[in-house]
């Protein structure tokens, strides 16, 4: 393989938990939750879709159906879907719902999975092309700039700046070519089989991760190394 192809959201970085998410937006604003409170609300949001990165709606109420189906084509579209499900829960200040849109987008919200560092150290160290392809309404550079793993990608192909999302093989048609990259000798790997399956289209060969959070996923990353034919480091040995 010549290239590798990551999604961000699921895939490398998680986002913290909806109850962080709110409790960082709470006491930032001063919002005040009883315990009780902020964990039904944090549930609620949960249920329905509102946090960025985080589960998917229980329920598509009708009025956002259309804007949730493009959601990721640019950041208007992204702002709006999102804010409109945060909005069908009650919270005790309005403003909190475009508070937490704003902290999703921070560097703050999101760790990356454990071994995302080694493996795209380990690609770099071997010169195989990394690319980030991911559906998303904002600019995803600073999260990776605050973790240190900005030096190990070389292009992000980011759905809002380009008004079309996976499973469109546009999109990884522009990785594609950043990296100069055939399809037939690159791996794209994602967590979403209908939208990073969209890869399989032009030729590439495709990896599924599971989107789990980060304490309950260390090591799921490490096969994309055997898989480009690549050997992982082997950690010193001990001395006794």
């Amino acid at each position: 393989m010549d290239a590798v192809l990551f999604d961000f959201s699921g895939t490398l970085f998680r986002i913290e938990s909806t109850e962080s998410w709110l409790r960082a937006v709470a006491e930032e604003s001063g919002a005040e939750f009883t315990e009780t409170e902020l964990t039904a609300a944090a549930q609620a949001l949960e249920a329905a879709g509102a946090q960025p990165g985080g589960a998917n709606p229980l329920e598509l109420p009708a009025h956002l159906a259309e804007v949730w189906a493009v959601r990721d084509e640019s950041a208007a579209l992204h702002r709006t879907a999102y804010t409109g499900m945060s909005r069908r829960v009650a919270l005790p200040d309005p403003a909190l719902h475009d508070a937490l849109y704003e902290r999703h987008m921070t560097p703050r919200a999101w760790a990356p999975y454990p071994d995302a560092a080694e493996v795209l150290r380990t690609l770099r160290d071997q010169g195989i092309g990394v690319g980030v392809v991911s559906n998303i309404g904002w600019d995803l550079r600073p999260v990776f700039l605050a973790h240190g793993l900005d030096a190990y990608v070389d292009t992000y192909v980011l759905s809002y700046e380009h008004g079309v999302q996976k499973p469109d093989p546009r999109l990884f048609t522009v990785a594609l070519e950043a990296l100069g990259a055939a399809p037939a000798r690159t791996l794209m790997v994602g967590d979403s089989r209908p939208a990073d399956g969209g890869a399989a289209a032009l030729g590439c060969r495709v990896h599924f991760v599971e989107h789990l959070p980060v304490a309950e996923r260390p090591d799921a990353l490490l096969p994309v190394l055997d898989l480009v034919g690549v050997a992982r480091r082997r950690a010193a040995p001990t001395r006794s």
